[in-house]
Parts: C-alpha cells; sequence; structure tokens
C-alpha cells in the first residue's frame, strides 16, 4: 500500500478516462481522494500529462509530487488512438459535440479509395485546429469565439502521423488505429480525411490508448483506484 511520502516523492498513475469526464474532473476526483484517504496536504502537487475531451475516453497519464516536473516530457511522447469517422457529413466541432451541419454524397466510396487515402496523412503534415478547441487566440480560447458565433483565423501547424490505418469498413462508419505526435487533433484528421475522399467526415468515437511505453491496458477505472486506497 503507497504511503502519502509515495505519493509526495512522485507516482505515475494510468488512469483510463471514462466518457463524458474531462481530464480536470478526473485529476481532481484523485485529489481530493488521496487527501482524504491518505492523508496528503491539501496543496501537494497532481497533474496530467495531455487532455483528453470530455467525448474521448482512454488513457490519461496522472503524475503526483515530484513527478509532476516530467509532465512535458510525457506530453511530447506519441500518442495512439482508436476511433471511429462517420463518413459523409459534417459538424463545426468535427465530433458529436455539435449537430452536422452539412451532408455529403458518398456513393464514390469504397474500400480502395478509403485505403488510399490514408497515404497522404502519413508523416509530416499541415493541421488545423478545430474552432472548438482550447487553444487561445487574443487570450480567448477558440471554443468560445466558436459558440460567440465568431470568425477566427486559425494558422495551420505541422504534426506528424507516425501510423495510420483503417480497421473496419461499415460505411458510414469507418474504424481506425493513429499514431501520431503532440498536437495532433484527430477531431481534424477526421475532418480532413473527408475533404480528401471529397466527402466529409466527422469523429463518432475516440479512444487514447497509448502514450510512449504507457498502455490503457495497464490503467486502472477512477472508481477502482479509489477502491483501493486505504478507508
Amino acid at each position: 500500500m503507497k504511503t502519502a511520502e509515495d505519493y509526495i516523492n512522485g507516482q505515475i498513475i494510468l488512469i483510463d478516462k471514462p466518457l463524458h469526464w474531462t481530464s480536470f474532473q478526473a485529476v481532481n476526483k484523485m485529489k481530493y481522494a488521496l487527501i482524504n484517504k491518505v492523508g496528503l496536504p491539501k496543496k501537494f502537487k497532481i497533474g496530467h500529462a495531455g487532455t483528453l475531451d470530455p467525448l474521448a475516453s482512454g488513457l490519461l497519464l496522472v503524475c503526483t509530487g515530484k513527478f509532476t516536473k516530467r509532465i512535458t516530457e510525457f506530453q511530447g511522447q506519441a500518442k495512439e488512438y482508436t476511433g471511429t469517422f462517420f463518413i459523409g457529413a459534417t459538424t463545426p466541432s468535427y465530433d458529436l459535440e455539435t449537430q452536422i451541419d452539412q451532408t455529403f454524397d458518398t456513393s464514390h466510396i469504397d474500400e480502395s479509395l478509403i485505403q488510399e487515402t490514408v497515404k497522404q496523412f502519413l508523416g509530416e503534415i499541415d493541421q488545423k485546429p478545430p474552432v472548438f478547441s482550447a487553444i487561445k487566440k487574443d487570450g480567448i480560447r477558440l471554443y468560445e469565439h466558436a459558440r460567440a458565433g465568431e470568425y477566427v483565423e486559425i494558422a495551420s501547424r505541422k504534426t506528424t502521423i507516425h501510423e495510420f490505418e483503417i480497421t473496419r469498413i461499415a460505411l458510414p462508419e469507418v474504424d481506425f488505429r493513429v499514431v501520431c505526435s503532440k498536437g495532433t487533433y484527430i477531431r481534424s484528421l477526421a475532418y480532413d480525411f473527408g475533404k480528401a475522399i471529397h466527402s466529409g467526415s466527422h469523429l463518432i468515437v475516440l479512444r487514447r490508448t497509448k502514450i510512449g511505453n504507457y498502455d490503457v491496458d495497464n490503467a486502472i477505472d477512477i472508481t477502482l483506484f479509489e477502491q483501493s486506497l486505504p478507508h
């Protein structure tokens, strides 16, 4: 059983974040469980190495105590995601946070076109973050501009797709696995993929499965983490 001193000296805890939770909520719940059950001081350090959207599940790397200094190191590591694109429609947020705003023809799309298009996205690519994202422009987060109906010009940025494979095709759904660099938006990948196949696409399922050598298979549910702490 780990002691308060262990958590202050530094722990890396692999959490399988549930759907609909923010990453902040997950870390906060852990923090209060550690304060109340292990007796950690209220100001002890805890943080995560890379935000997951509420509509995504999967691996959240949580660092405590002295290991919070390593968060930047973990954030820089490659990440693996699995999920599902919905082909033939787009949404303003590029995922299920907003309603479908446009529909597109899909009659020309077949497996060979999908597999061929994947190749366009391998290696270094230019990508525009979604307008519904937490990036700041003029001191205001992009999603605040978007929700207020304000148009904001977003600069594209370089990102790297190390691996991109299609694991299931059952149109309009297409399942994928992606290994990518820090700063890659899978929602933007969904949108750009739809354009590349002369249609539209948005993200309907997303799960982070790896960060560097850390695997979600070794992660624990937040409730189980709480239950594992001494009473």
